[in-house]
């Protein structure tokens, strides 16, 4: 019974005030035409009927849920609900009356139910028809969208004052609100239901989202449950994207800030992105060590113009570095990167910008000789699976020889660590870019193996990056945004998902805990669907998935896996000081074996001899396989 009137609100209780009425009403038309009740003793039996009809009646249409659905959203079908409960009622009320007088008239009671059945459902729909129309008179004139604010905490709190101080501030220029018209809040504790946060009421919980969007026509929702568990929150906005309303997320509570910048909540309120569907938080990391890590030394990035490399750039300009070199090839990247970071800082970031290819080892020796770097963030490479696929000596050239150029000479010119940039790709390879990545990794251990000189090496393994050159998100986005077909590979392919600054942050803290030698892995949480990735990303457009915007499964790619690992069945995994961060177990290079195999994959390269260099990749890494044999058995599993 509390639940029954915590829910059955005034609009509810006024509605079934006005069904009353027409049942009175339609009783006295009915009366006056039939007659049936027409001395002074036959009114009061009337007076007892209606009486007995509004409580069956009431019941009736109530358990029939004439009273779950505001009239103004009731469509045809709805209104059966009015017609069941109504014949049920007045059955009712018949049977009862006849029980209790021996008196009722079932010709009465026909016609009785008949007219106000037409009355309740007319009143509806006339009703209807006139709200409609004041609001959207009432919406033309507003310049605020209706708001739904998920979470009812001190964030809600906050949210809903700094808008309503904001509307009624005099200065346009503070008018920050103007987006924002709260109507309802959703919560998930039930003792907060039917409650108000400030002036807006909490109407239901999560599950109930798409109900009360159509219910109070829902134009936005933010989400304001900042310190909410990456599973929940991944729940409650999968349900909030499939609404099709826009949504505003809070950054997570470690990511709100509190200064002169971001004075307000409010002010911090962004678009949902792609990664906040992925299914953990966003990986922190310990800046103090970065800080004096990077601060006063001369740091090189190859690559330096690429979507690791550039943010690399960008994160370690933060940290007061002596000198900041950037080495690519590619110039426009390049260029794009060192004017990006002159209009940011000016004269007071001394950074030098230079082409060059990290598979030219004497324009390589000049770079090292003439500005002696420090550290060096090796960024540099080939990563496009099917491309590498048409294009295998393209990948061990730039790849493996590249990398095993400025590995040695950062040891020749005693650079204090070297941090190679790996991927999970690398680990039971099934293509030459995935192979290619494994020799590099070897490199690096194979040069930190020989203790020669004090150059610490170091190598990073994550998965794919969020929205770098050449990975789903952004082609995903160019698909829907000119109205093509969605193409995912696999309806099974699963990867694992970060975004690039974690990425990037994952790097330097690595090159600042490492003591050389060392694999570090990420644990990036649960692989993510791509396909699920993809409807998501339709559905933050406004779109529905395999109607609006179709979803095509073209087959996997040359080379391409169904699913990635990051680590091999030999490495096992040794905690750091970030319960995030992981070594992974290094397996042992026989250096001399490994110098050898190397000579020959090098050569073979630069001959251009296509199956013998693919021969010597195979025996370079034991665990290169066949993307067939693999995807065999990983389809097995699945």
């Amino acid at each position: 019974m509390k639940n029954l009137f915590q829910n059955f609100r005034i609009r509810k209780v006024l509605l079934a005030l006005a069904d009353a009425f027409i049942i009175i009403i339609s009783g006295l038309m009915v009366n006056f035409i039939t007659n049936t009740f027409p001395t002074n003793q036959g009114r009061k039996v009337f007076i007892i009927s209606c009486i007995v009809t509004i409580i069956c009646c009431f019941l009736s249409l109530f358990l029939f849920g004439a009273y779950n659905k505001l009239w103004r959203y009731f469509k045809a079908k709805d209104y059966l609900s009015c017609v069941y409960g109504m014949a049920v009622g007045v059955g009712l009320s018949t049977f009862f009356f006849e029980i209790i007088s021996n008196r009722a008239n079932v010709q009465y009671a026909i016609i009785h139910a008949t007219v106000a059945t037409i009355g309740i459902c007319l009143f509806r729909y006339l009703f209807k028809s006139t709200f409609i129309e004041l609001t959207e008179i009432g919406k033309k004139e507003s310049k605020y969208k209706r708001t739904m604010i998920v979470g009812g905490g001190q964030a809600c709190r906050a949210i809903i004052s700094e808008i309503r101080n904001a509307q009624n501030d005099p200065y346009p220029e503070n008018k920050i609100s103007a987006a924002y018209e709260p109507v309802c809040i959703i919560d998930d504790d039930r003792n907060k239901i039917g409650k108000k946060v400030e002036d807006i009421l909490i109407v239901g919980n999560t599950n109930e989202i798409p109900k009360f969007i159509e219910e109070y026509q829902i134009e936005q929702i933010i989400f304001a449950i900042p310190s909410c568990l990456k599973e929940e929150r991944t729940r409650i906005l999968d349900i909030c994207s499939d609404t099709k309303v826009p949504i505003k997320v809070l950054p997570f509570i470690g990511n709100l800030i509190f200064d002169t910048k971001y004075p307000s909540v409010l002010t911090q309120i962004r678009d949902i992105k792609v990664e906040d569907l992925l299914g953990r938080d966003p990986i922190k990391f310990d800046n103090k060590e970065i800080q004096s890590f990077i601060n006063g030394k001369i740091c090189m990035v190859t690559g330096g113009g690429g979507s690791i490399g550039s943010e690399l750039v960008r994160q370690i300009a933060k940290y007061q570095p002596k000198q900041i070199i950037i080495v690519d090839i590619y110039e426009n990247n390049a260029y794009e990167i060192q004017q990006e970071l002159v209009m940011e800082y000016g004269d007071k970031l001394n950074l030098v910008t230079l082409i060059a290819s990290v598979r030219d080892y004497f324009r390589m020796n000049q770079i090292y000789q003439k500005y002696q770097p420090s550290v060096v963030f090796h960024a540099a490479a080939h990563k496009h699976v099917p491309l590498m696929e048409v294009s295998p000596m393209e990948a061990i050239k730039n790849n493996v020889i590249g990398t095993f150029n400025v590995a040695t000479l950062a040891q020749f010119h005693n650079v204090e660590k070297f941090v190679m940039i790996s991927t999970d790709k690398a680990v039971n390879p099934t293509n030459v870019m995935g192979a290619s990545k494994r020799c590099c990794e070897m490199i690096v251990q194979y040069l930190a193996q020989q203790h020669d000189g004090r150059t610490e090496f170091v190598t990073t393994r994550f998965g794919n990056v969020l929205g770098s050159n050449g990975s789903v998100i952004p082609l995903f986005k160019r698909q829907i945004e000119q109205g093509k077909p969605v193409t995912v590979t696999h309806p099974d392919i699963i990867r694992y998902f970060m975004t690039i600054p974690e990425a990037v942050s994952l790097v330097m803290e690595a090159a600042a805990i490492a003591h050389g030698g060392e694999i570090f892995v990420l644990d990036m949480g649960q692989p993510v669907r791509i396909v699920a990735l993809a409807e998501n990303l339709i559905r933050m457009y406004g779109k529905i998935p395999y109607e609006d915007v179709k979803i095509e499964f073209v087959g996997l790619r040359p080379g391409e896996k169904i699913k990635e690992e990051l680590l091999m069945n030999e490495e096992g995994l040794q905690k750091t000081s970030n319960k995030l961060i992981f070594i992974g177990k290094q397996i042992e290079i026989d250096n001399q074996t490994f110098a050898q195999r190397l000579r020959i994959l090098r050569d073979a390269a630069l001959e251009n001899d296509e199956a013998v260099a693919v021969a010597a990749l195979h025996d370079m890494v034991p665990t290169f396989t066949t993307p067939e044999e693999f995807n065999q058995k990983a389809l097995v599993k699945v």
